[in-house]
């Protein structure tokens, strides 16, 4: 991303470009970022944008081959195309040799690195992955926004409110603004303001739930569980989620029991610290054996309702008042 940020501070750009990668919200930045600084002065007649996997290769070709009309760039944009998961067999060859004038840049979720395509593209121009950012890196970001806005926060409210947003940062941003609108002109942001009005993702729902179920409040548990039905999650997705909690549980605890500490453990599993510390507040209620017999429980619990044996929203209920009792 480094590179990619040089060639925009200095105005020298390559003839090709592939961003992929998780975070969709960084894509987005650094796609509007690279039109500005290509397009200075919005010039729409010399920018294409195709988008979808009915994109056709010759097309996009032809409008490379056309001379920009009074500037500088013939700037193309091309988003979700496919070009790098499927077969792809005039474009990689075009590339290795695209005219001077040329800028095109391609936005993708997927990428197979062995196609031509890729290596076509690292070849001729610069590849950029927009991975999801770690927990210290979304804490520099979220801290570097409030002191623009003047806002103070503490770290363990911080982390309250990323177990809120989840780590996507488009969520994040919309969440900072709900969360800037809220306090007005107060310097400090509390924990009393997050709960207000920050939006829990489901994944939080599915741990609330989860603690419950640990402490032995069957009730909370089901309330919880009866919310998400509401709110109109599919049973068979919050069985899946409540098994990956176990599951991830369970991997904190061997690692645990290995030696690895907080850092070492979020690093191996690729989960952020404060989900493992979220973990080992609740883990010593649990023995490896338990853990492992959740888990269990929960595929085939998976089995039963795929097979016709047990209706999908009872037989989650069924657990939940199992594992509760």
């Amino acid at each position: 991303m480094k590179s990619l940020q040089e060639d925009i501070r200095q105005k020298e750009f390559k003839n090709v470009y592939l961003f992929y990668g998780e975070e969709a919200y960084l894509k987005q930045v650094y796609k509007k970022r690279m039109k500005e600084a290509l397009l200075p002065d919005g010039d729409e007649m010399n920018f294409t944008f195709f988008e979808g996997k009915k994109t056709e290769p010759q097309e996009v070709i032809q409008m490379a081959q056309t001379m920009p009309f009074f500037a500088e760039r013939r700037v193309i944009f091309l988003e979700n195309t496919g070009f790098f998961k499927g077969q792809c067999e005039s474009l990689p060859e075009y590339l290795s040799q695209p005219p001077e004038y040329l800028c095109m840049i391609f936005i993708e979720e997927e990428v197979d690195k062995r196609s031509r395509m890729y290596k076509a593209v690292k070849k001729s121009g610069r590849i950029v992955e927009f991975a999801k950012q770690d927990s210290d890196m979304l804490i520099r970001w979220i801290f570097g926004i409030l002191n623009k806005e003047q806002k103070k926060i503490t770290r363990n409210d911080m982390e309250l409110f990323l177990t809120k947003t989840g780590t996507d940062m488009g969520n994040i941003e919309k969440e900072l603004e709900k969360l800037l609108c809220y306090v007005l002109e107060r310097d400090v942001i509390t924990r009393a303001d997050i709960e207000a009005v920050c939006t829990s993702q489901v994944s939080n729902h599915i741990f609330d739930m989860l603690r419950a179920v640990t402490e032995k409040k069957q009730q909370r548990a089901l309330d919880l569980y009866y919310d998400l039905l509401a709110l109109k999650e599919p049973p068979m997705r919050i069985l899946y989620l409540l098994a990956r909690q176990f599951n991830q549980m369970l991997q904190v605890k061997e690692l645990e029991k290995e030696g690895y500490d907080q850092s070492a453990i979020s690093k191996r599993l690729g989960i952020q610290p404060f989900v493992v510390k979220n973990y080992q507040k609740i883990l010593g209620r649990y023995s490896l054996e338990q853990l492992k017999s959740a888990v269990e429980k929960c595929t085939k619990t998976e089995e039963q309702v795929k097979t016709g044996y047990l209706n999908d929203a009872l037989s989650v209920e069924l657990l939940l008042v199992e594992f509760s009792s």
